[in-house]
């Protein structure tokens, strides 16, 4: 047996052993499932043991699997720890985030201006992207996402809470005197409901406790909220809308919201890293720019009863 199998099979192994799924793994690396096991099936020839257990509805590693799991993510992450470090150095003055469309397109991208003026000598890039973010495979030094934050994922990451967001029915101000009138929740039945991937009508009508008989999910669908916003915006329906996504709109009356009620997102925006490049002096300085534009964003929005934050400091945040 070779001392040192093909550093892919064991990727492949690392990615399957960490998610105890075959899918997961092959959909981290852009493959097919059949990939990973003809991978995994080649690796355990080699190495002449079993690594897993493979149950009817579980993955399980093997006694020998776990012990050869441990050196391999060692092993993994200091390659990639020694490339993400060689890379820097190639491109220093690069920062590279990684951020949803949505946000990106709302609210990041309308301040980059000012951060640029501010730090002439930091060139930032921004990787758009809807999927959980590979630092090493996509090179970039820093992500902000909304979503869960817990084990394992903080056993990896550096993550910094940035802030909360309130979700709400947004529309066209034409359609509030329409036909019918947009006078109370149950309205809505008579209205299209715009579709967002991430955004659940049946779950804001039940948070606000509105009961009836609702074709929730009728509607144009759309798997980008910037774009089931700007739908709005045309008066081609009515969109839940997210407190940084429609700021904006609202402030100057493209969009208005119809009743006053929102619901506070469970999830909350995040700063993350791998831990220990969070001293990277390129992402200190984006993150210092960040928190403060956050904080004058929110001092700018306070006095507006639909956007205001102010009622989500320091409440919890689902991390589980």
């Amino acid at each position: 047996m070779s001392s040192h199998p093909p550093l892919p099979l064991l990727r492949t192994f690392e990615a399957a052993a960490r998610h105890l799924s075959f899918t997961l793994a092959a959909r981290e690396l852009h493959v097919t499932q059949a990939a990973v096991s003809q991978q995994i099936r080649q690796l355990e020839a080699i190495l002449g043991v079993k690594l897993f257990k493979r149950m009817n509805r579980a993955l399980l590693l093997t006694d020998a699997g776990q012990e050869y799991a441990v050196p391999v993510r060692q092993a993994m992450h200091i390659i990639g720890e020694a490339t993400r470090r060689l890379d820097s150095h190639q491109k220093e003055g690069i920062l590279t985030i990684s951020i949803l469309p949505s946000l990106a397109a709302r609210w990041l991208v309308p301040r980059i201006g000012r951060f640029r003026q501010l730090h002439p000598d930091v060139d930032l890039r921004l990787h758009t992207s809807f999927t959980p973010v590979d630092f090493e495979r996509d090179g970039v030094d820093a992500a902000i996402r909304l979503g869960h934050w817990g084990s394992p994922v903080q056993k990896y990451l550096h993550g910094e809470l940035l802030m909360r967001e309130f979700i709400f029915p947004v529309c066209a101000p034409h359609l509030i005197g329409g036909t019918p009138p947009l006078r109370r929740p149950e309205d809505l039945r008579f209205h299209t409901l715009l579709q967002d991937e991430y955004i659940d009508w049946n779950d804001w009508f039940q948070k606000v406790g509105v009961t009836g008989e609702f074709d929730v999910h009728k509607g144009p669908g759309f798997f980008d909220s910037a774009m089931s916003l700007t739908a709005a915006v045309d008066g081609i329906g009515i969109a839940l809308g997210r407190t940084p996504l429609v700021a904006r709109d609202l402030q100057v009356g493209r969009l208005v919201a119809p009743f006053p009620l929102r619901v506070a997102h469970r999830h909350a925006y995040r700063l993350v890293c791998p831990k220990g490049d969070e001293d990277n002096p390129k992402l200190k300085v984006f993150r210092g720019w960040l928190i403060d534009e956050i904080a004058q964003w929110k001092r700018e929005i306070s006095d507006h009863p639909m956007l205001s934050l102010d009622a989500l400091d320091g409440a919890d945040v689902e991390d589980a």
